[in-house]
């Protein structure tokens, strides 16, 4: 009877052993997947920092203001439509107008370390900083 019961913690233990390694691998890949997308690198912490300070991912804001692209007057024109008509006192939510705002302070952030500081000279044809 022991040697059954023994037998049944040794198999329970190595089970409990192959789950956890797969799930560990699972999570390696997802990290290494969600690093290259950020851009790697000292962007990719910029842009992890700039995440954590909104509580939003670019890609998420775009969704909320409908934008594809990085257009200041486009994501202008859209946070004027959406936050008017989520104003609250037109009966709109006051959740989704918060949610708007965010988006576009990220948006806005995203844009601003895009933009190369004052004074610094820029190559006419890459538009990167010299």
């Amino acid at each position: 009877m022991a040697k059954y019961i023994a037998q049944i913690i040794v198999l329970g233990g190595q089970i409990i052993g192959k789950a956890f390694t797969r799930a560990l691998k699972q999570e390696i890949a997802a990290s290494q997947e969600a690093a290259k997308r950020a851009g790697g690198g000292q962007q990719g912490q910029n842009r992890a920092a700039a995440n954590l300070r909104t509580g939003m991912t670019l890609e998420e804001a775009q969704q909320i203001l409908n934008v594809t692209k990085l257009d200041p007057e486009e994501v202008q024109k859209n946070y004027d439509h959406l936050f008017s008509v989520n104003d609250k006192a037109k009966g709109g939510s006051f959740y989704l107008q918060s949610k708007v705002f965010r988006a576009k302070e990220r948006i806005e952030q995203e844009l601003k370390e895009a933009k190369p500081p004052e004074g610094e000279k820029t190559d006419t044809g890459t538009g990167k900083a010299q």
